[in-house]
Parts: C-alpha cells; sequence; structure tokens
C-alpha cells in the first residue's frame, strides 16, 4: 500500500499555508487550558490533596471555588463554603450549587468580614442564612440583623463582671491557676450576648479580672 492509493497528494487548487509565528501564538492563547492541567495547577496553587479535588469536581464546585478566590477569599475557605454550608443548603433545596441565590462574590465577602473580625463563624451562617433569603450582600445583612461581633471593651466588661459575679467559684479556680475554667465565663458571655462577644478578647477581661496571666 503507497500513499498514492489512498490519494495523499497535495490539493493543486489551494496554496500552501504558512501562518505567521504571531499568529499562531494568537491561537495558541485562545485555546483553553486542558482540564487535567488546570486541576493540577489548581491542587498545587491552593494546597488541595487529591480528596479535595476530587470531591469539589464531583460537587460540579470548581469554578464556584475558583470564582471565589478570585473575588479575594483563600482557597481552603472557599472550599468551605461551597462544600460546606452552601452544599447542604443546595441538598436540602433539590437544586444545584449553581441555582443558590448566592454568587462567589458574596461568599468572597462574606470570610472578608469574618477575616475582618466583623463576625464570627456562627454569625455568618446566620449572615448568610440573610443572603438565600435575598435580603441583600452579607455586609447589608450583618447591618440589617446587628450581627456585628460587640468588640467594644465597655460592654464586655459588663458582660463579665455581671458572669463572674453569678459564678464566684469559677473565678477562684481561675484565681487558683485553673485558667481553663475561663471557658464556662467565656462561654456565659457569649449566651448574654448571642454569640456576638469577640471570644478572645472577652478571655482576655476573664484573666484581668482574675488577676492572673493566661
Amino acid at each position: 500500500e503507497e500513499a498514492e492509493d489512498y490519494r495523499y497528494f497535495p490539493e493543486p487548487d489551494l496554496l500552501p499555508v504558512e501562518p505567521s509565528r504571531e499568529w499562531v501564538e494568537e491561537l495558541r492563547s485562545t485555546i483553553p487550558e486542558h482540564p487535567a492541567k488546570m486541576r493540577a495547577r489548581l491542587m498545587e496553587e491552593w494546597g488541595f490533596s487529591d480528596l479535595d479535588m476530587r470531591d469539589a469536581v464531583n460537587a460540579d464546585a470548581l469554578d464556584l471555588i475558583a470564582a471565589t478566590v478570585a473575588a479575594g477569599a483563600k482557597a481552603q475557605a472557599a472550599r468551605k463554603w461551597w462544600m460546606g454550608e452552601l452544599a447542604r443548603t443546595a441538598n436540602d433545596r433539590d437544586v444545584t450549587l449553581q441555582e443558590l441565590p448566592v454568587t462567589p462574590a458574596h461568599v468572597a465577602e462574606l470570610q472578608g468580614l469574618i477575616d475582618d473580625g466583623k463576625i464570627n463563624d456562627k454569625l455568618a451562617r446566620q449572615a448568610l442564612e440573610g443572603v438565600l433569603a435575598g435580603e441583600g450582600s452579607p455586609t447589608e445583612v450583618v447591618a440589617s440583623r446587628g450581627l456585628e461581633v460587640v468588640s467594644d471593651d465597655s460592654a464586655l466588661e459588663a458582660a463579665v463582671d455581671e458572669a463572674l459575679a453569678a459564678q464566684p467559684d469559677v473565678l477562684a479556680k481561675i484565681q487558683d491557676g485553673k485558667v481553663q475554667a475561663a471557658g464556662a465565663i467565656v462561654g456565659a458571655v457569649m449566651k448574654a450576648t448571642r454569640g456576638q462577644a469577640d471570644a478572645g478578647r472577652v478571655r482576655e477581661i476573664i484573666l484581668q479580672r482574675a488577676g492572673v496571666e493566661g
């Protein structure tokens, strides 16, 4: 068998195509990244394990996570929201993640509020509920629902003093060196402030009141 048998010969009526290097590079730049190479690159950039990446791909969340990272969130935080709270919500509503009324920009904004110390994880979930309910962006929901963390020292000191007065035995334990007992007071203050107190600052105030170092 020869090439001639299959009529492998140049078409005489067509001129040879000699594309310029510039045109070749321009065309190459329009070709999408191979999915396997893209996943390998993102795994390295994001620090995902094989299991993390597999789960994200299987949940059809990879593009959403990537868009959230592009909007300013860290990859692990983006994965936490899309593969956690939002995945559960989508499952409960029997819809896809893409059909939820929340965007990657919303998720990045929500995580930004946590990173800035304006809300904690518990309050963030309440803010997300508001976003899903159509109440606005995370910042708008936090403002309208009054979810911002209480960081004013005077308010926290008053709450700590009230909790210590109600549990004098705990104060005694802390002063005896059992610093871990402060957790009971932190819990009482968090309950009194509906979870809106800055837990770290509350603990500092408790130890100050007890006259011990953390």
